[in-house]
């Protein structure tokens, strides 16, 4: 989805969400009449509800709105598919990929429509397990394949800015339903993701 412009923005959130940056902006000790901080609180607000619109999407929607009748009944993987999101515990990023696949049962998907699934899951506030199980779930319910497959590999900036100050490490998390339960369909799908 393209960045909203200004007039599509919810204005009484903007300006709720705008003063309570600009307190805390000013309860951490800075100037918020100061230069660089006249609009900061606006932008801020703005951009919250950009890095939260997942809240108002429905990713069931979004993949019913491309289900086709097909009779593939082989493996489709959609890898590196980027992701940003916020950590519900800090409210701090985490990115990185996620990897898709999923064995058909007489219908395929759109294949834009996966990462639009990530995306509407990632821009909530979340924890990398939760999102995995979301994306895989919807999948699984929504497609009803003969199997589903994800993989998240992120960091994230909670480990990395703060606390135990870590900037190298990544989280996996992944999550298998169906024919990815047995193991030879597992090991395939890594392998061709590179794991």
């Amino acid at each position: 989805m393209p960045y909203k412009v200004f007039e599509e923005y919810n204005m009484q959130v903007t300006d709720d969400v705008k003063d309570r940056y600009k307190r805390i902006i000013e309860d951490l000790g800075e100037d918020t009449k100061r230069d660089g901080l006249l609009k900061t609180p606006e932008r801020a607000a703005k951009a919250m509800q950009f890095l939260t619109q997942g809240y108002h999407q429905d990713p069931v929607e979004i993949l019913e709105s491309a289900m086709f009748e097909e009779s593939y009944d082989e493996m489709v993987i959609v890898k590196d598919i980027e992701l940003y999101s916020l950590c519900e515990h800090h409210m701090l990023p985490f990115f990185g990929k996620v990897h898709i696949a999923y064995i058909p049962n007489g219908q395929i998907v759109g294949l834009s429509k996966l990462p639009r699934v990530v995306d509407i899951f990632a821009r909530r506030l979340q924890v990398q397990e939760r999102l995995t199980e979301q994306i895989l779930d919807c999948i699984n319910d929504t497609l009803k394949p003969q199997g589903v497959a994800v993989v998240i590999e992120a960091s994230h900036m909670c480990m990395m800015m703060r606390g135990v100050q870590k900037q190298n490490s990544i989280t996996t998390t992944s999550g298998f339903r169906g024919q990815f339960e047995k193991i030879e369909t597992r090991n395939e799908f890594l392998k061709l993701i590179g794991k």
